[in-house]
C-alpha cells in the first residue's frame, strides 16, 4: 500500500523543455559527421579546436600544491577575503573612490550566474515586489530566469537592430527612459552577449543621464573583462564611468571567461553602498542569502585567480594570454569577413569585424539556422548567435561556405 502511494508522487511530471544552449550542445554530440562545427556553447577553443587551459593558470596550480600551508578548509560564507579585495580592484580599479570610502561590499558567488543569482536574491529583499527588471532585447537568456527565480517580472529595452545590424541607440535610450522609475536595469559591462555590439563611451554618458534621471537602479554583468578587447581597464570601463557619477550599483563579475575556469565556478556580486556602515550591513543580509542557498562557495578557482593577481609576474602574463584569445577571436572575425566577400554572399557582413568578444550576432534568420543545423552540420543558436571562439584556420572556410548556401537558398 504504502508503496503503491509512493510511486505516486512524481508519475505525472513531464520533461522539462531543454536549455537552449545545452540542447544544442547535445544535439552536436550525438551527431556523427566527421566535419560538424559547435559554435553554439561560449567556451574558448585554441585554433586546433581544443580547449585551452591557460599557462598562468598553470603556473599558479604549481604554486598552490607546493603550498605546505594550504588546506580544503570550508572559506567563509562570503568566500575567500584576498580574492574578493582583488577582485574590486580589478573591476573597480585601484582608483575608485567607493573603494577608498570601504562603501563596497563584495561576496564570492558561483561564477557568473550565481552572482546574479545571489544579486537579484539581494534586491527582492530590499526592492518592491512590483519592481521590474530591464534587459536588453536580445540578451543572454539566462539572465531574465534569473531574475525571474527571485521574484522579479522582467521586460527589455530594444538593443540590436536587425536593418543597421548594429545598436539601436535611440530606441534603447527611449526604452530606459520610460521604463517605471526605480526600475532595476541590467546592463553588459562589454562584450554584450549575444550581439558583440558596445555603446561608445558618449553613449554611455547618455545612458547615465537617462538612468540617473529615472532613478534607476543599475546592475551590470560583468563576464568578459579583459576577454573583450584585451585590455582590462577598457572593458570595465562602463561600471568604472558609472562609479565614478556617484551610483549605487551591483556588478556580477565571473572568470569563467577571461581565466578559462568555466568549471571552477569563480565569480563576484559586488554592491555599491551609500557608506562604509551601510556596506557593512549589507555585507551582512547577502551572507543571510547566501548560507541556505549554497552555504559558501568552493575554494580552488578564488586561490587560483587569487595567486595571479597577487604575483606580478603571473598578473603580467595573464595580461599577455587574454591578449592573445581576444586577438584570435578578432582574426576568427575578419576571416568569415573576408570568405564571404570572397563568396559574393548577398549582404552586408561588415558587422561581423565591428563586433566584439566571443560572440556574433550574425543576423541569420531562424530558417537559415534551422538549414544550418540540418544539412551542414553546423550548430549555433536559432537566435543566430555564433560563438567565434568555436571557428579555427580548418574549419572557418566550411562555415562561410555554408552560411553562402543557405543564405541562397533562402532568398
Amino acid at each position: 500500500r504504502l508503496n503503491n502511494i509512493c510511486s505516486q508522487f512524481f508519475a505525472q511530471v513531464e520533461q522539462a523543455p531543454p536549455d537552449a544552449i545545452f540542447g544544442i550542445k547535445n544535439k552536436y554530440s550525438k551527431d556523427k559527421d566527421p566535419s560538424k562545427i559547435n559554435l553554439s556553447v561560449g567556451a574558448y577553443r585554441n585554433d586546433k579546436g581544443k580547449p585551452y587551459l591557460l599557462e598562468v593558470v598553470k603556473k599558479a596550480e604549481e604554486l598552490l600544491v607546493q603550498d605546505s600551508k594550504r588546506s580544503k578548509e570550508y572559506l567563509g560564507i562570503d568566500g575567500h577575503p584576498q580574492f574578493k579585495a582583488l577582485s574590486q580592484k580589478l573591476v573597480f580599479g585601484e582608483n575608485s573612490q567607493a573603494l577608498k570610502e570601504g562603501r563596497v561590499c563584495t561576496a564570492q558567488c558561483l561564477s557568473g550566474t550565481g552572482s546574479l543569482r545571489v544579486g537579484f536574491e539581494f534586491l527582492a529583499q530590499f526592492f518592491p515586489r512590483k519592481t521590474c527588471v530591464y534587459t536588453s532585447k536580445p540578451t543572454w537568456g539566462n539572465q531574465n530566469t534569473v531574475a525571474m527565480k527571485a521574484g522579479f517580472q522582467h521586460k527589455s529595452y530594444r538593443y540590436w537592430d536587425p536593418k543597421s545590424r548594429g545598436l539601436d541607440f535611440k530606441g534603447m535610450l527611449q526604452d530606459i527612459h520610460n521604463a517605471p522609475a526605480g526600475s532595476i536595469i541590467l546592463l553588459h559591462a562589454c562584450a554584450h552577449n549575444p550581439t558583440g555590439i558596445d555603446p561608445t563611451p558618449d553613449q554611455w554618458d547618455q545612458i547615465m543621464a537617462v538612468v540617473r534621471a529615472r532613478n534607476h537602479f543599475p546592475f551590470f554583468d560583468a563576464a568578459y573583462q579583459g576577454f573583450a578587447t584585451g585590455d582590462l581597464d577598457n572593458d570595465a570601463r562602463a561600471i568604472r564611468m558609472f562609479e565614478k557619477a556617484g551610483f549605487q550599483m551591483l556588478v556580477a563579475q565571473s572568470y569563467a571567461k577571461n581565466f578559462g575556469l568555466y568549471g571552477e565556478r569563480a565569480g563576484c556580486v559586488h554592491v555599491i553602498a551609500p557608506s562604509k556602515q551601510s556596506a557593512q550591513a549589507l555585507s551582512s543580509h547577502i551572507k543571510r542569502i547566501i548560507r541556505p542557498m549554497y552555504s559558501n562557495p568552493p575554494r580552488h578557482g578564488a586561490e587560483i585567480v587569487a595567486k595571479v593577481l597577487s604575483t606580478p609576474e603571473l598578473f603580467a602574463q595573464w595580461k599577455d594570454e587574454i591578449k592573445i584569445m581576444s586577438s584570435r577571436i578578432s582574426k576568427m572575425r575578419h576571416a568569415v569577413r573576408d570568405e564571404l566577400l570572397r563568396l559574393q554572399t548577398p549582404g552586408n557582413w561588415d558587422h561581423i569585424v565591428t563586433q566584439i568578444g566571443m560572440f556574433s550576432f550574425t543576423g541569420l534568420s531562424r530558417k537559415q539556422c534551422e538549414l544550418l543545423i540540418k544539412e551542414h552540420h553546423v550548430y549555433l543558436l536559432y537566435n543566430g548567435r555564433i560563438s567565434m571562439a568555436g571557428l579555427n584556420t580548418s574549419n572557418v572556410a566550411r562555415f562561410a561556405k555554408a552560411v553562402d548556401s543557405v543564405v541562397r537558398a533562402t532568398q
